[in-house]
């Protein structure tokens, strides 16, 4: 990779990042509708939040960013971690085989180049839920020649963060824990962010959300996340 002149010292901080084949570093915050392609090619978006409960904010707010980038052109896959049957992280219980849905979650992982992560906000940090998800997913599988590369399924990853709650900071405290942990495996991290507050007021009897500039937020996450994808990931859709 070509060396960079810029002063980009802390690019998770400052939201510069030096792409493959180039010589200066990016801007990731500018409008992706200010770039040169205009017709990127379509990324697979994988879109999920950290909770289970029926009635979610932050599932609801997946579902707002997955047709979000449905109408973007992306390829999304919304999933729903309570489809994984998968146990509380325990080392002598992987020791006697990962378990079947830890393999098809990492499979799902490792398909898609960009995710968008709702992460709900429990004492002030990211759920139990999530943490064990990623734990799992993150574990090597000693003796598998794919899975024994722990960090396989999050390397490269181009990550939204949304967040939701009933408070007025949204869930934004679960943001600030979630991002170093996602740089800790690889990931890349959009430097646009969406904490949407007052969630029990904020979306309609469809589970639309009610402000249109609050909607716009979440376009604007995911519109990076897509345009980042597509110059991070050329040629690998």
């Amino acid at each position: 990779m070509p060396s960079c002149s810029c002063c980009c010292l802390q690019p998770q901080v400052y939201g510069y990042y030096l792409l493959p084949g180039a010589t200066k570093c990016v801007d990731l915050r500018r409008n992706p509708a200010d770039t040169l392609c205009s017709n990127p090619p379509m990324s697979k978006l994988l879109v999920f939040a950290g909770s289970t409960r029926q009635q979610s904010f932050n599932r609801r707010l997946a579902r707002v960013a997955a047709d979000l980038a449905r109408e973007a052109g992306a390829k999304v896959t919304l999933l729903e971690l309570g489809d994984f049957d998968i146990p509380l992280y325990n080392a002598d219980l992987e020791a006697r085989g990962t378990p079947a849905d830890v393999l098809r979650l990492k499979e799902v992982l490792h398909a898609h180049s960009a995710w968008i992560i709702c992460s709900p906000e429990y004492n002030g940090s990211y759920t139990a839920l999530l943490k064990n998800t990623i734990d799992w997913a993150s574990s090597p599988v000693q003796g598998d020649p794919v899975w024994q590369d722990g960090t396989l399924p999050f390397r490269g990853k181009v990550v939204g963060m949304l967040s939701a709650s009933p408070g007025a900071l949204g869930g934004l405290r679960s943001q600030s824990h979630l991002a170093p942990l996602l740089t800790n495996l690889e990931c890349w991290l959009a430097p646009k962010a969406f904490a949407l507050g007052q969630a029990g007021s904020a979306f309609d009897e469809h589970g639309a959300l009610v402000q249109d500039a609050q909607r716009e937020r979440v376009r604007g996450v995911v519109e990076q996340v897509l345009w980042a994808t597509s110059r991070l990931h050329a040629g690998q859709f």
